[in-house]
């Protein structure tokens, strides 16, 4: 099946399954693409949330394989389409990010502000509203932003 270059306005089908992981087939089959869509149309949101500024995304949907290669949780929402690993240097840190997310009354599953470096968010269908935190070294995540 032949796939359209952007999954939204401003977020690209490379930007959804790009790896350099390049050893594994990255290829989302069509559910998991259609919860991509989904994810992008969230992604549009979290834009706009920031003032329209460019979002650098550094992982969305992977494989098994590449889940496994990258060290990913067994069970991560990236391997459903649902999650995005982002940061958005226009706007500001990390931790600002997460938080304007946070504070904007949009849905979503997971906002994770990870390792200080990038936000990981999903849009998974439960939308638990979560808000966590994970820190270098730690084993398990901090609730809340931090």
């Amino acid at each position: 099946m032949t796939r359209p270059t952007y999954l939204s306005a401003h977020f690209s089908y490379f930007e959804g399954v790009n790896t350099s992981h390049r050893q594994y087939d990255n290829t989302p089959p069509d559910a998991v693409y259609n919860n991509m869509l989904i994810a992008a149309q969230g992604m549009e949101k979290v834009r706009e949330i920031l003032g329209n500024k460019p979002i650098s995304i550094s992982s969305w949907y992977r494989s098994p394989q590449v889940n496994k290669a990258v060290k990913g949780s067994k069970n991560s929402a990236h391997m459903t389409g649902f999650a995005v690993d982002f940061v958005c240097p226009s706007y500001g840190a990390p931790l600002d990010v997460a938080k304007a997310i946070a504070h904007s009354g949009m849905n979503f599953d997971q906002v994770i502000h990870e390792f200080g470096r990038w936000v990981h968010i999903s849009f998974d269908p439960r939308m638990r509203g979560q808000l966590l935190t994970f820190k270098p070294g730690a084993s398990a995540p901090v609730i809340g932003l931090v």
